[in-house]
């Protein structure tokens, strides 16, 4: 499918290109030419993103026409909300700037947050390297096994904050599933909740994403220290054939709207995107670049050697119709979601 894409943007750069445009006059090709790119991240220097982002700036320059140097420009705050509402409003719509955010960002004004001053639908995205695959895992001791024992015997999980994504994964699983995780909030990140649940004091957690527990802790994997009872995002995880996918747990249709909505972020995985109004010819030549750079096996490879995963990957056309059609949910399933919210 994002192979498709890629010759999408190229034909679309090809018509533009083709339609008439003087000898004198700078072509798409040549803007790009000794130019600097900012890419504005919207998380903190350290963390998966930022070394996802600045691996991809390595190889991105190398498929752009004039091999533009990109530099890397960390904004946190808010969530990430900080950096999302600069992009709308303040950053240059000119193709020199990109951003990269946090997957739940574009869903915050639909979620009703008064600080995000934007519209993601205006946004030009551009593509992320991979989706992600959350996951319900309780510790191996634990006395439950699947996750219809979960409705009858309640676990304890763990999270960060009250409105944390965690917490809001498992609010959204106990109201659809009729799950009975009662969770726990104030550990400071997932280190500390996987040190709670070695020693006793959480049965579990809500949302580990399949990516980081590879990286981080493949040993718990292999030596069956956790129990999976629970898959969900955007597709079922090839690598986890037995554990229940969500989607395939729930009947009512209504539910299966809001899980769709809920976990649209996780289709987003790590995206990529433009301000809006910046000009078409040059948003072409972008999507086409990303395209190329997340079907580069040196992007992949060097994605790989950190334990980062890039190896499903989505255009900025797939992106944008995943936000397209979270906003236009029907407005109770909206209602239901800003409810676990508040």
């Amino acid at each position: 499918m994002i192979k498709d894409m890629g010759r999408i943007a190229a034909l679309s750069l090809l018509a533009w290109t083709l339609g008439g445009v003087p000898s004198s006059a700078q072509t798409p090709n040549d803007f790009y030419a000794g130019k600097t790119i900012t890419m504005v991240l919207s998380s903190a220097v350290g963390g998966g993103y930022d070394a996802m982002s600045r691996i991809l700036a390595q190889h991105l320059s190398r498929h752009i026409p004039g091999e533009p140097t990109i530099v890397v420009n960390n904004m946190p705050g808010a969530g990430g909300i900080s950096a999302t509402n600069y992009l709308f409003s303040i950053a240059p719509k000119d193709g020199t700037v990109i951003g990269g955010v946090q997957n739940n960002t574009p869903f915050e004004p639909l979620f009703g947050t008064t600080q995000a001053r934007y519209d993601p639908t205006e946004f030009i995205w551009l593509g992320s390297p991979s989706v992600e695959t959350g996951l319900i895992a309780v510790w191996h001791t634990v006395g439950v096994d699947t996750i219809e024992d979960v409705r009858t015997k309640e676990i304890i999980v763990g999270s960060t904050g009250a409105s944390s994504t965690p917490t809001f994964y498992a609010k959204l699983i106990n109201e659809t599933l009729h799950t009975k995780m009662r969770i726990i909030v104030g550990y400071p990140g997932q280190v500390e909740s996987f040190n709670a649940m070695e020693r006793g004091e959480l049965d579990g957690v809500p949302s580990i994403f399949y990516s980081s527990l590879i990286a981080t802790k493949p040993d718990w994997l292999r030596d069956g220290k956790l129990k999976l009872l629970l898959q969900y995002g955007p597709e079922r995880e090839a690598d986890l054939p037995d554990v229940p996918f969500v989607m395939d747990l729930v009947t009512d249709q209504e539910d299966a709207a809001m899980l769709r909505a809920g976990f649209a972020a996780l289709a987003l995985g790590r995206p990529y995107l433009m301000p809006p109004g910046v000009p078409a010819d040059r948003v072409a030549i972008m999507r086409k670049a990303f395209v190329d750079t997340f079907n580069d096996e040196a992007f992949r490879r060097d994605a790989n050697r950190i334990g980062l995963d890039a190896t499903n990957p989505r255009s900025g056309e797939q992106l944008q119709e995943i936000i397209d059609e979270t906003y236009d949910a029907p407005p109770e399933v909206i209602a239901r979601l800003r409810a676990l919210t508040s």
